[in-house]
């Protein structure tokens, strides 16, 4: 089996020249804990596995549409979009500090890893742009998804999808979680369901929708998929701690 045949492909109304992929845990060379497709330096593994995983990955997604290098990202729970940058040089060297990313360029690879927070894909009808999200709880509830939908001309032309992340019956938080939604918007309330423990279970995926619904969005997909529970194929943070990263990697063929 092609190691591009183990990822996730969107199933999104998107214009044919739009390639979007999920990678899951299957198909690398890292041992455990990060067995074994891990693409996170930062996690802990070795080095070499990491850049043996990422030469595996860029050959991947080559055999479904030509591209060079992907724009990887230092992910802060921020919201800051930035602009992939266009030379294959600089974007295998700058790992700029962001949340998002987004390009209008041909074969430009944009990434983001999660373990358990929302990737969100973003394009337009036209295939004109494309982006890429990581919206952890924070990023999500500080307005990521709405900076990165301020990189399109038109809302109203903007499609989403919503890959892998902690499904509700495993995001327990706490009160400070849900009253960060609240503040911004008091509909987010239906997101969350009180426990016995006074804890709360929220719905990550809801959130989103409530989001990207209110800035505008109409076309939102997917949002069916637990990192949690879904051992086989995904690492989570939750579930192991130490652990390694999902790519969550869009481009224009």
């Amino acid at each position: 089996m092609s190691l591009k045949d183990s990822f996730i492909k969107p199933e999104w109304p998107a214009p044919t020249n739009v390639c979007a992929v999920v990678t899951t845990r299957i198909g690398g060379c890292s041992d455990a804990p990060y067995d074994s497709f891990n693409l996170a330096f930062h996690v802990g593994d070795e080095p070499s596995k990491v850049v043996e995983n990422r030469r595996k990955l860029l050959i991947a997604l080559n055999e479904i549409a030509p591209c060079g290098p992907p724009q990887w990202l230092q992910q802060v729970h921020g919201t800051d979009v930035v602009d992939a940058f266009s030379e294959p040089k600089r974007r295998a060297q700058t790992v700029p500090e962001a949340d998002a990313v987004t390009t209008t360029q041909r074969g430009l690879p944009c990434v983001v890893m999660t373990a358990d927070c929302l990737p969100v894909f973003f394009c337009d009808q036209s295939g004109h742009r494309v982006a890429v999200a990581h919206a952890g709880w924070r990023g999500l509830s500080n307005g990521i998804l709405e900076n990165t939908l301020a990189k399109f001309l038109n809302p109203a032309e903007v499609m989403c999808w919503l890959g892998p992340a902690i499904g509700t019956t495993a995001f327990e938080v706490g009160s400070d979680v849900r009253d960060a939604f609240l503040r911004v918007d008091p509909a987010a309330e239906s997101a969350f369901t009180v426990k016995a423990n006074g804890k709360y279970l929220a719905d990550i995926y809801d959130l989103a929708r409530q989001r990207l619904m209110k800035a505008g969005i109409g076309m939102i997909s997917g949002g069916n998929l637990c990192t949690v529970t879904d051992q086989e194929r995904f690492f989570s943070y939750r579930r192991e701690q130490t652990t390694g990263r999902m790519a969550s990697v869009i481009w224009l063929a």
